[in-house]
């Protein structure tokens, strides 16, 4: 036995609403519905038991990836994934096996989001982590409107699927960051027939995280 740390439960509805996507930013709206993520906008919870949830992480087995609870084990699966997020969860696997690098992490702000390399190491150097702070992608690109020109469209739409994704499926410890390498999923994208291509490694990536 050993003693588990405090729990932390980390919210971040309130974030979420503070990017909407009204009429002026329907290219960017269209985008993120044609991804399969948009019904996560409203993914969040009010209300948590505290001790319901220690009871189910007491029970976790890392070992079996289940829980042994009284009746016998139980598990999550794709089919709950679907039914409670409704995403989809078809598509090929996705694993990010090494960690991204802080220049790497540069190179892909620099590269996906339109960022000078200055300010890709100051975003990087203040996280210390390849990471970036939502709340920097929410001042750099939730002011983004239709009038942009494409290029900063699809600046804004990967900025903005990356804050969701971080404020949902890869919520961290941190509770005000999202990682970089997440960046890797919206790479490929046509603002200008609305299209986002990379659908099935959007879905898979759920299975390889």
């Amino acid at each position: 036995m050993y003693d588990r740390a405090p729990l932390k439960l980390v919210n971040h509805g309130a974030k979420l609403q503070l990017w909407e996507l009204d009429a002026e930013r329907s290219r960017i709206s269209e985008t993120v519905q044609r991804s399969g993520l948009a019904p996560l906008i409203s993914c969040s919870h009010r209300v948590t038991s505290r001790p319901m949830l220690s009871a189910f992480c007491e029970r976790w087995q890392p070992e079996t990836t289940t829980f042994h609870l009284p009746f016998g084990e139980m598990t999550i699966t794709l089919d709950d994934v679907a039914s409670i997020l409704h995403i989809p969860i078809t598509g090929s696997m996705i694993s990010f096996s090494q960690p991204l690098r802080v220049d790497n992490a540069n190179a892909l702000l620099v590269e996906l989001l339109g960022t000078t390399d200055v300010e890709a190491s100051r975003e990087t150097e203040q996280c210390r982590a390849p990471s970036v702070r939502l709340l920097w992608l929410r001042e750099n690109f939730s002011t983004i409107m239709d009038v942009s020109s494409d290029d900063d469209i699809e600046f804004a739409t990967r900025a903005f699927l990356l804050h969701l994704v971080g404020c949902t499926l890869f919520a961290d410890k941190s509770a005000t960051s999202v990682g970089v390498v997440y960046l890797e999923l919206f790479r490929v994208s046509r603002v200008a027939t609305l299209e986002f291509v990379p659908n099935d490694d959007l879905k898979a990536s759920i299975r390889g995280t």
